[in-house]
């Protein structure tokens, strides 16, 4: 909700930042931001409130069910700050300010690793003192990003921040906008997330061994997923501050040196992995027989990398234009079509039985997928001279709805 609904402004944040008719237009679409999502987490906390029930129909055990559930609604408290967090670091980094939620996050870090430590073993909360820790965490690191945005000099010179205009962030039209493009969004990362957790799923079915080798080589993936998430953010930012500035070919140019970049660094990573598949199972474990099976899946997972840096990067691009509709396809097709379709039945078919290469065969097939696809439409279908005027219809729209506000004030 929060990663996926916050793209909205990657395409009308960066492209108000500069091409809007006023700085603090940007502020605008930062309120907007924050109220609507708040709104369309109401539903997900009413199911974290339930979701005991729903957890024993899907064959969860008892005790497991009544504890998500506890920890889900402790949750419930932090969520709220983990949006207005997401929400302004992208605020910031539409206006090229990237450091700022780094830096916050390098101090919460430890402080968030105190209070689990405290919360957890040293006083009655036991369990739900985690969820409590995370949720402090959360609404600490919106209130510190908050500070640094107000004393950053930086922000100060940009003079984007207008004031609370919560009539203008409320404007009908403007907020339907904002779900035109806050929705796919959600899509996009929604459906990317939830394949994982089915393969995840499946690994299980597998046995211990599969199950084990999976844990290894998802948590390596979600380190490396930084990369490409990285270089997305940054593609998105440029292209959308090119289109506000009405350069075609700047955007143009952003966008292929994105996908330039993170292929490069997919296959540095990958010939990495390459060469450390034989011993990498070792951090994690001595069980041999794991060792050896993450060794077997790893290159399939080092091929994965330069996929997940292509599909990243364009993925970024198609946010900065505004089209982020066409990522959440790209991921309904890839995965749920043909994927995970193909990743299941390699894994569990008598015939073949791959196991869990099969599983990760899938993925990989899908990621190549959304990240060639998304290129094509990026290199071959995109004309950034119409991606220009659309946005500076919406800055203009934007622009003229302001305006009837103020004079009706």
């Amino acid at each position: 909700m929060a990663l996926g609904g916050s793209t909205a402004l990657d395409t009308l944040g960066s492209q108000a930042f500069t091409g809007g008719a006023r700085p603090t237009d940007l502020s605008i679409h930062l309120q907007r931001c924050i109220i609507l999502l708040w709104v369309l987490f109401i539903p997900v906390g009413v199911l974290w409130t339930f979701i005991r029930p729903v957890l024993l129909a899907l064959g969860q055990t008892e005790l497991l069910s009544s504890n998500v559930q506890r920890c889900l609604r402790v949750m419930i408290i932090g969520a709220p700050g983990y949006i207005g967090f997401e929400s302004l670091k992208k605020y910031l980094q539409c206006q090229g300010i990237m450091r700022a939620s780094t830096i916050v996050l390098m101090i919460v870090f430890p402080i968030n690793v105190v209070l689990n430590i405290v919360l957890v073993h040293y006083t009655p909360l036991g369990l739900l003192g985690s969820p409590a820790a995370l949720s402090i965490t959360y609404w600490l690191c919106f209130i510190l990003l908050c500070v640094y945005t107000y004393l950053s000099p930086a922000h100060a010179q940009n003079g984007t921040w207008g004031g609370m205009q919560l009539r203008a962030a409320l404007d009908p039209k403007s907020c339907f906008l904002f779900l035109k493009l806050a929705l796919p969004g959600i899509l996009m990362v929604g459906t990317e997330w939830a394949a994982f957790e089915i393969v995840a799923l499946a690994a299980g079915r597998l046995g211990e061994l599969p199950l084990a080798a999976q844990s290894v080589i998802m948590t390596l993936d979600q380190i490396l997923n930084t990369i490409p998430f990285g270089i997305g953010v940054a593609a998105s930012t440029r292209v959308g501050n090119l289109i506000g500035l009405r350069s075609a070919s700047g955007a143009k140019h952003a966008a292929h040196a994105s996908a330039l970049l993170s292929v490069v660094v997919g296959l540095i990573v990958m010939i990495l992995m390459m060469a450390a598949k034989d011993v990498f199972g070792y951090i994690f474990t001595n069980d041999r027989d794991v060792v050896l099976l993450v060794s077997k899946v790893m290159p399939l997972v080092a091929s994965f990398q330069v996929a997940d840096g292509l599909a990243g990067s364009c993925g970024g691009v198609l946010r900065g234009q505004g089209r982020q509709h066409l990522g959440a396809l790209f991921n309904l097709v890839a995965y749920y079509v043909l994927a995970l379709p193909m990743g299941i039945t390699l894994a569990f078919h008598p015939l073949t039985h791959l196991g869990l290469q099969g599983l990760w065969i899938g993925q990989v097939v899908a990621l190549f997928i959304v990240g060639l696809g998304e290129y094509a439409v990026v290199w071959l279908g995109t004309n950034w001279d119409l991606e220009v005027q659309r946005g500076i219809n919406r800055n203009e729209l934007e622009a003229k709805r302001q305006a009837r506000l103020l004079g009706q004030e």
